[in-house]
């Protein structure tokens, strides 16, 4: 009797135990459903009734899962307990694209600002060799009342002693050099890289002892809100031409507006080419320059000379570079785009790249999609097919990025674009678009339009001794997609 007695109090002790391991279970699930919930909630992306019908079907399930638990007979009791596991596992990796997402989100606008990378260059025959040497000594720098400018200056100031000599332009100040009027100058990267290229033999003439980057805070007003779930806005895609950190200062090689009407559902791409010849805005001259030259003043600069241009509001702004290209073209495993014409890309810069292209569809890895985007010196239309091609990629990109493919790269994604984008879009519309495609699921249509001019050689304002190729605005074409803006606005 005693040891039956004994018997009983252990299975009794067993199932005890085994109810408080399943009560715990249910307890670790629900903590897990309200921590998702929260996550949800603060990601903001799904509509009311979504949110509350999925809250109620979480719930449900839990306390579902913990009914069979206390019911009678072990099958139920496996099958609940392996449900929730597999449930508590689930939540466990979607709380983490969630906090991964919101993470990325708040990161996009941390960008708010534009670098300026500066170089402190020698003659390579000089026995200069660092900072300290030149305390005290000439330094040339280009007159400018640009903040980029006026920060550098400061920054120096704090490590030693400097006579600054200001010149007018770029020919100047490497002159200045040469004839040792000065005994080193002071240039901006991009500057510097511009320099480079019409002056092929400043590399073999010149040595940088010292480099350094300042910050720029970009102007507030750049921002004009509005309601982008029901109000048509504009967004200026700018693509440098450089690689690295995202906030430099460069060329900008892709200047697209992208009109949204958000109530009609379409979308107009409209490109300027980058040799555009235009005022640059709160450039005090009459002499104008490239559009892409906009670039090096900034994003800001870049955005202001296409609203004078258009005529219109750049609501927002998105700014990528070569390294942005090329990551989130290899992680949506590469784009197919249409080819009318095959043509060979060649270039030589850190790498030999050496791409051919056939006619028909070409799947396209991110070095290839680079240098699809930038060729125009083996197209038949130069700029124009270059364009062209910029519009193909971004239509490709983002039609890859809604394919199912995106669920299976979405972390990867992630990733490739964190540091390497920036807009000033904003969490809240970000996540008000996502929440109004999840809700109607519409259709999107999508439209090209580019700018059209004259070839032509000119004095610009980057560069104003020699003579630069540059597109003459044709103004015709300029009306027309201001038209076209026009009527995207207007639901027509």
């Amino acid at each position: 009797m005693k040891n039956s007695s004994n018997a009983n109090t252990k299975n009794t002790r067993r199932k005890h135990g085994k109810k408080k391991i399943f009560r715990r279970l249910f307890y670790v699930s629900f903590s897990f459903t309200i921590l998702f919930l929260i996550a949800l909630a603060k990601l903001n992306v799904l509509p009311i009734l979504y949110f509350g019908l999925l809250s109620v079907g979480l719930v449900s399930f839990d306390f579902f899962m913990l009914f069979l638990t206390l019911k009678k007979g072990w099958k139920r009791k496996g099958i609940a307990t392996v449900l929730t596991l597999l449930k508590i596992i689930g939540t466990i990796v979607i709380l983490i694209y969630f906090v991964h997402t919101l993470f990325f989100l708040n990161n996009l606008s941390k960008g708010n600002f534009n670098t300026e990378n500066y170089s402190i260059i020698v003659l390579n025959t000089s026995s200069y060799t660092k900072l300290k040497d030149i305390k005290d000594k000439k330094i040339g720098i280009l007159k400018s009342k640009e903040d980029g400018v006026t920060k550098a200056k400061q920054y120096l100031n704090k490590k030693t002693s400097l006579e600054y000599i200001e010149v007018e332009d770029t020919d100047a100040l490497l002159e200045a050099l040469i004839q040792s009027n000065v005994d080193a100058i002071l240039m901006e990267e991009a500057q510097k890289t511009l320099l480079e290229d019409t002056c092929k033999e400043l590399k073999d003439k010149e040595r940088i002892i010292y480099e350094f980057s300042v910050d720029i805070e970009i102007q507030d007003n750049l921002i004009k809100n509005v309601d982008i779930t029901n109000d048509p806005f504009n967004i200026f895609i700018s693509g440098i031409d450089s690689y690295g950190k995202i906030t430099s200062v460069s060329r900008s090689d892709v200047n697209m507006v992208v009109s949204v009407n958000p109530k009609t559902h379409k979308v107009l791409l409209t490109s300027i080419p980058r040799d555009y010849y235009v005022q640059l805005h709160g450039i005090d001259t009459n002499l104008k320059d490239k559009i892409t030259h906009a670039g090096i003043h900034g994003i800001d600069t870049s955005v202001k000379t296409v609203e004078d241009l258009l005529g219109i509001d750049i609501n927002y702004y998105a700014k990528v570079n070569f390294t942005s290209l090329i990551k989130i073209v290899d992680e949506l495993g590469g784009v197919d785009v249409e080819v009318s014409e095959p043509f060979r890309a060649y270039y030589e810069e850190e790498e030999v790249v050496n791409y051919s292209f056939k006619k028909g569809i070409n799947h396209l890895n991110g070095k290839q999609a680079l240098a699809f985007a930038r060729e125009r010196k083996s197209l038949a239309d130069g700029d124009l097919g270059r364009v062209r091609h910029q519009q193909q990629l971004l239509e490709a990109i983002l039609n890859k990025a809604l394919s199912k493919t995106i669920l299976l790269k979405y972390n990867d994604l992630l990733n490739a674009l964190n540091g390497k984008f920036i807009t000033n879009l904003g969490t809240e519309n970000i996540t008000a678009l996502v929440k109004k495609q999840i809700k109607e699921m519409p259709s999107w249509s999508f439209s090209n339009y580019s700018l059209t001019g004259t070839d032509a050689h000119q004095y610009t304002y980057s560069y104003k001794t020699v003579k630069s190729y540059v597109m003459e605005p044709n103004l015709d074409s300029i009306n027309e997609a201001k038209e076209k803006i026009k009527s995207l606005r207007e639901n027509e």
